[in-house]
């Protein structure tokens, strides 16, 4: 079994270095790139004000938040979620950069980088030159962008998963769930002899008559030139 979480933030801003925070997580699990219906979503209460850009593109207001739990409250329910899942995001640094931010404020260790699956870069290198946006990605997998009026952390990590799922091979993915596991892992199935052979379907007789048809080709016919 493989189980991945797909993972989106919303911000106060663009760069936690300069103080930004965390006002929104979204995660949804995945178990060989299926969806199982489990998910993880909370706001938190920045502890500053919304940028008003950041307040434009998710919908977020300062007074959405008031009430809402600091993120040293959900954070080992967060980790207790993502367990030792790897982590997709589209754009995984921008989201790793202020996960690891946060988890630094109140002194948890930090999610190594690598543990991280991007999909900008997927998608930039099998679409090179292309639009790399969810949105662009969305609209060329024909995935129902009518819900996405603003950004939405839980939203964005769901309809990143049918992009993943996309960018993975197609949706072929779910059709079998042990053979998901068998392609991503490298394995090949292989299957010994049957402990017996099947018994005969044809009678003698049918064998007999079969045979004398084939002396009436002139020629040797093509299923018996090979092998």
């Amino acid at each position: 079994m493989m189980r991945e979480i797909v993972l989106d933030t919303e911000t106060t801003g663009l760069r936690p270095e300069e103080g930004h925070r965390i006002v929104e997580i979204g995660c949804v699990e995945l178990v060989n790139h299926v969806p199982t219906g489990r998910t993880f979503r909370t706001y938190l209460n920045p502890d500053r004000l919304m940028e008003a850009k950041a307040t434009e593109i998710s919908g977020i207001t300062d007074e959405m938040l008031v009430g809402q739990p600091a993120f040293g409250d959900i954070a080992q329910a967060l980790l207790d979620f993502i367990a030792a899942a790897p982590i997709v995001a589209h754009n995984a640094p921008f989201d790793m950069g202020f996960l690891n931010a946060e988890f630094t404020r109140i002194g948890m260790a930090t999610m190594p980088p690598e543990r991280a699956i991007d999909t900008v870069m997927i998608a930039r290198r099998k679409f090179p030159g292309a639009p790399a946006s969810l949105d662009a990605l969305c609209k060329r997998f024909n995935i129902d962008l009518s819900e996405r009026v603003k950004h939405g952390a839980l939203l964005d990590a769901k309809l990143l998963a049918d992009v993943y799922l996309e960018l993975c091979g197609g949706r072929q993915f779910g059709l079998s769930l042990q053979g998901d596991a068998d392609v991503a892992s490298g394995a090949a199935k292989t299957h010994g002899a049957r402990p017996e052979p099947l018994a005969p379907l044809l009678t003698a007789d049918e064998e007999a008559a079969h045979a004398a048809f084939l002396k009436e080709f002139k020629t040797t016919p093509i299923w018996n030139q090979y092998g």
